[in-house]
């Protein structure tokens, strides 16, 4: 009798877990807005049971919110791009330190948060791209280079207001001073061919309409470009190229995509295991097929256009750092006139 109410009751626990695994849920408040994020919180789904609720916004917005709600804020998890918005969370105390063996084999020590507050998912090369029939290849080298006079003219890039814009120069600022990140960024504004404007992929279009000659630009704009159901934009991506600057230096800069657990969690094992599931090889590998972005170990990519631009050495700085030297970043870009 005692064996049977021993067995009966396990068997009422056992089903109670099941029931609660399959009606487990977090909510993931998210900037990305791509396909490869549908088809990854579809298979996280299936083969967890977590269900996943997406509230989208802008960076800010999202981030603000979750300031804004505190700790009754519903939020699990805080998805957006480049680290320096990352930083920016953390900063705002509105993510929580998360320990993951997983996520610490997973993903390299730059490309996240010393102290788990937050982990890169993707990576984007910040580069240059030149048209291919007005720039001889060897014309190019470094960042640094596009200050040179002989590109009077003949460079586009979009506005200083940017988040990758202000990454950028302040990895410029950690590798070379304040004071020479400031000459560079007043020598590149003199050598526009137009004011700053418009998205990375316009930046493109001007290279392919002859308005100017290189373009600073995240290389998977390139990639959404060259995969376009549209012909005029996949006519403007085989006009152009990509070149990966300061190879023979400390590399060329880098910025992820990442994620961090909110410190309002409520599914804290959940939320976890998503970032945990969205760091496995082939969630990395759906990343770069799809969406035309780096797995966060570069080597590793299986993308057959991401691998015909080459491979390349990257800034190995912790991106952290982009985040907190950020501020600085934007006061220069004002002090160059860099609209």
């Amino acid at each position: 009798m005692q064996r049977k109410i021993f067995y009966n009751l396990f068997r009422i626990l056992f089903l109670v877990s099941t029931i609660s695994t399959l009606i487990a849920e977090i909510n993931v408040y998210s900037h990305r807005h791509y396909d490869s994020d549908k088809i990854l919180f579809k298979r996280f789904t299936k083969e967890t049971g977590i269900k996943i609720n997406i509230i989208k916004g802008s960076a800010d917005q999202l981030i603000q919110r979750l300031i804004s709600e505190g700790k009754n804020s519903p939020a699990d998890v805080l998805l957006t791009v480049d680290a320096g918005r990352l930083e920016r969370a953390r900063a705002a105390g509105i993510l929580q330190p998360v320990k993951s063996l997983t996520l610490l084999k997973n993903i390299p020590a730059e490309m996240r948060d010393p102290d788990g507050y937050w982990y890169g998912l993707t990576v984007r090369a910040r580069v240059i791209v030149y048209a291919n029939d007005r720039v001889n290849v060897n014309e190019l080298s470094t960042y640094e280079n596009l200050a040179d006079s002989k590109w009077k003219g003949r460079v586009v890039v979009r506005s200083s207001s940017n988040i990758y814009n202000q990454s950028l120069l302040a990895s410029i600022i950690a590798a070379n001073g304040t004071n020479k990140a400031l000459s560079w960024a007043k020598a590149v504004r003199k050598n526009m061919a137009r004011s700053p404007r418009g998205s990375d992929r316009d930046q493109a279009r001007a290279l392919a309409a002859g308005i100017a000659d290189v373009a600073i630009m995240n290389t998977y704009y390139l990639g959404i470009l060259a995969n376009s159901s549209e012909i005029v934009d996949r006519e403007v991506a085989s006009k152009v190229s990509v070149f990966f600057p300061n190879q023979k230096g400390r590399g060329t800069h880098i910025n992820v995509s990442g994620a961090g657990v909110t410190s309002s969690s409520k599914n804290k094992d959940e939320a976890i295991k998503f970032l945990e599931f969205l760091s496995n090889a082939k969630s990395q590998e759906t990343f770069g097929n799809v969406n035309h972005e780096y797995p966060v170990k570069i080597k590793t990519n299986q993308s057959s256009l991401l691998k015909s631009w080459g491979s390349f050495k990257y800034d190995s700085i912790n991106l952290s750092i982009l985040g907190a030297k950020n501020s600085e970043a934007v006061k220069l870009f004002d002090r160059a006139g860099w609209e």
